[in-house]
């Protein structure tokens, strides 16, 4: 019996490992084929990625300029990437387009993509909790180191660069100037008198477009480059709590410029009623000499009025020394992705696109720069309007300096309203600067700066 037993044991072994060799036979087949099916299925799967259709969307404002733009860009990057759908929103501009942009960050309603201000602005969105890190992107080793400091918070960097830098001063119209003998004034005193003759011959000297109230701020921003000739560590003083406007006589001094303006009635009669494509045209037909602005609106005259575009000029606010005269500069705005975006490698691929010499070239089809472009490789073409070439000398004799909102994250909300009020005459200069001064404190602590 045990013998017997000894025997099927070993029968059935036998029986057992011959199965096995066969069952190890067919697997090897089926592996075979189950490689090959999951290679087909892989392969199915990064077509069927490559296929799908995606819909993203961009929000930028409502200017024609970045319409135009934002068309631009988006009919190159679909020729590029035909499968992505870019749909074009837009938002007000000024203090309304900032509580557009925060309140869609709130609700968990921004779009995508979006492009809006650097510097001080961009700080108040919170990027850490509502914007993508882009730090580590490769296409942001095309952007320059300049830049990328407007757009950061500890340590992270947020945005690219969206167009060109540009300037802040006054466009005037060469026209009125060659006509009543006028030389390009060098101290806020020339432009002064220069704005009296101008007057007397009954041309609007001082263009105001209240209506859009944020253009109200150009006069105090603009003199930044002033600011800082006679106070160098205002910026770093004004972040830490250690200097004011009202109590700094050289940015006091902006907003007693602001004041002048309207106490020597200079501006338009129906400035608070008047838009900023009203401005425009005004400078544009020569009805008005002179129009305190961000060179960014160059555009606007080459695209509206061609004909007069070699009518205008721009020169820097002047200060009241000569030999200090110089340029405020604005970086351009910042192309941010929401964090929350559900097409996030979409949204990047945009962005790395604007960001990019070939997005710069078809930037530049629809707007000439206003300035010098922050992307490595990315040059301004030669038939730039003469406004912008008026710009290069003071670049070329190190003459600019950035505006206060991109050396100092502190710029109040309320800003446009305070200028509105002092430029209308319903406020003095001092109290305007002192209202500021606490305009900005909750800013600062919500920014946890340490002073405040």
């Amino acid at each position: 019996m045990p013998k017997t037993r000894k025997m099927l044991a070993m029968l059935s072994c036998i029986v057992l490992c011959l199965s096995m060799l066969a069952a190890c036979g067919k697997s090897n087949t089926d592996i075979n084929n189950t490689a090959a099916t999951a290679n087909e299925n892989a392969s199915s799967a990064t077509n069927e990625a490559i296929d799908k259709k995606v819909t993203i969307s961009l929000l930028t404002d409502n200017t024609q300029d970045a319409v135009d733009t934002a068309k631009a860009i988006i009919e190159a990057f679909q020729v590029k990437y035909p499968n992505i759908t870019v749909e074009h929103e837009t938002r007000p501009s000024g203090g309304e387009g900032d509580s557009f942009v925060k309140t869609r960050l709130s609700t968990g309603d921004m779009n995508d993509v979006f492009i809006y201000n650097s510097g001080s602005l961009m700080q108040a969105l919170n990027p850490e909790q509502n914007l993508v890190d882009l730090t580590n992107e490769p296409f942001m080793a095309n952007v320059l180191d300049s830049f990328k400091t407007t757009v950061s918070s500890n340590g992270k960097i947020f945005g690219a660069p969206a167009g060109a830098a540009m300037g802040g001063g006054w466009f005037y119209n060469k026209k009125v100037y060659a006509d009543l003998g006028l030389s390009v004034p060098t101290t806020w005193a020339e432009l002064m008198a220069n704005s009296e003759t101008i007057k007397a011959a009954g041309i609007t000297p001082v263009i105001g477009t209240y209506k859009d109230d944020w253009t109200s701020q150009l006069i105090l921003l603009a003199d930044y480059y002033n600011v800082q000739a006679q106070s160098p560590t205002f910026a770093d003083d004004y972040t830490a709590n250690k200097s004011k406007f009202a109590n700094t006589p050289a940015a006091l001094r902006g907003f007693e410029k602001l004041q002048e303006v309207f106490d020597k009635g200079y501006m338009n009669k129906d400035f608070k009623a008047t838009t900023y494509d009203a401005g425009v045209k005004m400078l544009a037909e020569g009805k008005g000499a002179h129009y305190p602005m961000l060179t960014f609106a160059v555009p606007v005259f080459e695209q509206n009025y061609p004909d007069a575009i070699d009518d205008i000029g721009f020169f820097a606010q002047p200060g009241d020394k000569a030999d200090e005269n110089g340029l405020t500069i604005w970086m351009p705005g910042g192309t941010y992705i929401y964090k929350n975006s559900e097409h996030l490698e979409e949204a990047k691929m945009l962005v790395e696109f604007i960001a990019s010499p070939e997005g710069m070239v078809e930037w530049a089809k629809a707007s000439k720069p206003t300035g010098p472009y922050l992307i490595k490789n990315a040059t301004i073409p030669d038939n730039v309007a003469q406004v912008v070439k008026d710009m290069l000398p003071y670049f070329d004799n190190n003459k600019t300096a950035p505006a206060l909102e991109f050396v100092s994250p502190i710029k109040g909300p309320s800003l446009p309203q305070i200028t509105t009020e002092v430029g209308a005459g319903f406020r003095p200069a001092k109290e305007g600067a002192e209202l500021y001064d606490k305009d900005v404190e909750k800013q600062a602590q919500q920014l946890g700066l340490e002073g405040w």
